[in-house]
């Protein structure tokens, strides 16, 4: 699986004004890029950015303007890469999102909002709810940890030890019962 970012508004350009030459390029290039990777059996996948704190410029921000560029693209191996930190600053609705593009999703990243640390921080988002969500929708995929941690790294892992250990996991989440 291969990030293919979807570039930047130019500087000083109105985004409204070079929207439909920018989403004809990017399609033109999701479709090129598809066909090579399917030569390879590889999933490119697309991730909304948000607009609003991380990249003003970025051209695509939200998980709606993701998967009308996919359905316009019609290659099978490109999916939606769900960033929760990005889905939530944009759009909020994350279980609805996650419901209606459940489909369309190769990869979820994770972060608290609104500092972007660690699932278990103090923030807007319930992980215990979203991951059991995930494992109802049957997502077997990665969940990518993409945020900053407030102490070091494996500091910053305790909330999985916490969350394996509330479903009955061991560390490395193998069941007990499998001992």
């Amino acid at each position: 699986r291969i990030h293919l970012m979807a570039g930047r508004v130019p500087l000083g350009a109105d985004r409204a004004a070079v929207a439909g030459e920018m989403e004809t390029t990017f399609i033109e290039n999701l479709r090129y890029a598809a066909d090579l990777l399917a030569q390879e059996g590889m999933i490119g996948l697309v991730e909304p950015i948000n607009s609003h704190i991380t990249d003003p410029r970025y051209f695509l921000n939200t998980p709606h303007q993701a998967a009308a560029i996919l359905e316009k693209v019609g290659r099978p191996n490109l999916k939606l890469q769900l960033d929760l930190f990005h889905c939530q600053i944009m759009d909020g609705n994350l279980s609805g999102n996650l419901e209606k593009y459940f489909p369309l999703i190769g990869h979820i990243q994770i972060a608290q909002v609104p500092g972007r640390h660690e699932p278990d921080s103090p923030g807007e988002l319930n992980y215990n709810y979203i991951f059991e969500l995930l494992e109802s929708l049957g997502y077997s995929g990665y969940v990518g940890c993409e945020y900053a941690p407030k102490g070091d790294t494996v500091e910053g892992l305790g909330w999985l030890r916490s969350y394996w250990e509330s479903r009955g996991l061991q560390h490395g989440g193998t069941s007990k019962a499998a001992e």
